[in-house]
């Protein structure tokens, strides 16, 4: 009896197995050519190099504080010595804030990605969803970003469809 149950089970759970369907996708793919996506990357590296640039003149500003202090120092009495210990390390606090503020976990950076990349991720999601129900997939894997997909075939490629769902000719 507990054999004729195994059974069963085994052929109607392969035959589960065997009735859903998978796809992948290529996010990097889509993403290179969706112009939405350029221009918002675009305008993020801009930012970024505005502000590393902002960055690296303070931090550049400081070393020659710093140079100029360490030839000086000798001659410097305690109380000026101390001022402008005081006055370096205040300046790079600030400047390491400004970092934190502009590229920090919560920064400027992380803000304007969410900002402008999210709604083009969600947009791409939803065009995932979109093929993967008129396809009857019950799964789509993203081949890019270091998955774990070991092996795919490319007729399994659904990225053009994806594409095609969101207007982007190629």
């Amino acid at each position: 009896m507990k054999s004729f149950i195994l059974s069963i089970l085994l052929v109607f759970g392969t035959g589960f197995v065997f009735s859903q369907k998978y796809a992948y996708i290529d996010s990097d793919y889509i993403l290179e050519n969706m112009p939405e996506y350029k221009d918002a990357k675009e305008k993020l590296d801009k930012l970024a190099e505005r502000w590393t640039k902002e960055i690296e003149e303070r931090y550049a500003q400081i070393q020659i504080k710093r140079d100029n202090f360490a030839r000086e120092e000798v001659l410097l009495p305690n109380e000026e010595r101390e001022k402008r210990k005081s006055e370096l390390e205040k300046l790079e606090t600030e400047a390491m804030e400004m970092q934190k503020m502009r590229f920090g976990v919560k920064g400027d950076y992380f803000q304007k990605r969410q900002e402008l990349i999210k709604p083009i991720q969600d947009k791409i999601f939803e065009a995932i969803q979109t093929v993967a129900t008129k396809r009857n997939f019950s799964f789509v894997f993203d081949k890019a970003n270091q998955s774990n997909l070991v092996y795919a075939d490319p007729k399994m490629d659904v990225s053009n469809e994806v594409l095609k769902e969101l207007g982007v000719k190629k």
